[in-house]
């Protein structure tokens, strides 16, 4: 559904001598009905990338399209939801207005329109809140009212930039169900996050960018064979240095170790370890698939 091809942004200003280059170079394929995620460190082109998919910004090289036209064109005729970093409403507004108004300007028939406001004020939980004026909303409320005006509308192209920002631990939660919920054929969801736990339970693939590039497209998932994982049994058993003589301890108490080894190998010293009366409360990969490329990618190794 979407394509860049060589993509680049360079930014010149009359003020300054040295242009800035926010992308260089950037390929790459966005079939529908995939969550992409986008990550990277401050300054790395997140922003300027977003900008350009939703046709804010022409490129300076390259070209990117949706369906085949530019994303100016294609967002004009289409429509695009759309959260932005930060949520900015006219403080006066009380909620559900604000929602009734971004329903106006997106081209909503006026018979739905009152319809997918309620839909969308209790999908997000703002029932208590739909009077309030938006200077007496909480950051995690806003969030979730700016979250409710990108779903307002069906559209095939979903951005959303930074959402689970200012969310709390169950709305947190319930994002996650959210993009599960709206995941289609035929559309295409843009996730872009400094939270690579959030990006590793949302997105299909993740695009990782460092100093306008794109570094690699990392797919999440569990960590590689032979890396590093954590143990943590209920209580400190004697088998623990039998099954896993190598492991490393991890604080005091002797119940979480660090271990490494093949797939094959940490199997078996787990089947000693279980078959000895140990009980485990954890077993994870201690580095993610995806942090591990985003570490890898930005030269953290």
């Amino acid at each position: 559904m979407i394509t860049l091809d060589g993509l680049g942004k360079t930014y010149r200003s009359p003020l300054r001598r040295r242009a800035v280059e926010a992308l260089t170079g950037v390929t790459l394929a966005i079939p529908d009905g995939e969550v992409l995620g986008i990550a990277g460190p401050n300054g790395a082109g997140k922003s300027t990338l977003i900008s350009l998919l939703l046709g804010f910004l022409d490129p300076s090289a390259g070209r990117v399209a949706i369906d085949g036209r530019a994303p100016r064109a294609w967002v004009r005729a289409r429509g695009a939801g759309y959260l932005p970093e930060l949520v900015a409403l006219p403080g006066r507004w009380r909620a559900a207005d604000a929602l009734a108004r971004a329903a106006v300007l997106s081209g909503m028939p006026g018979r739905e329109r009152a319809r997918r406001v309620a839909a969308a004020i209790e999908r997000l939980g703002l029932e208590e809140h739909a009077g309030k004026q938006v200077r007496q909303l909480s950051k995690g409320t806003l969030q979730r009212l700016g979250l409710a005006q990108a779903l307002l509308a069906d559209h095939a192209l979903l951005i959303l930039d930074e959402p689970t920002h200012g969310l709390d631990p169950l709305w947190t939660q319930r994002f996650r169900d959210v993009v599960r919920e709206e995941r289609r054929p035929g559309r295409v969801i843009v996730v872009a996050s400094h939270n690579l736990d959030e990006l590793e339970r949302v997105a299909d693939r993740v695009a990782i960018l460092h100093r306008g590039r794109l570094e690699r497209v990392a797919e999440p998932g569990a960590g590689p064979t032979g890396g590093w994982r954590r143990l943590r049994l209920a209580a400190p058993h004697p088998a623990l240095a039998i099954a896993f003589p190598g492991a490393e301890p991890v604080g005091s108490g002797g119940i979480e170790v660090r271990v490494r080894g093949e797939a094959a190998e940490l199997s078996a010293a787990l089947r000693v370890l279980l078959e000895a009366g140990a009980v485990v409360e954890a077993w994870y990969p201690e580095r993610s698939r995806l942090e591990a490329a985003f570490r890898e990618a930005v030269g953290e190794g």
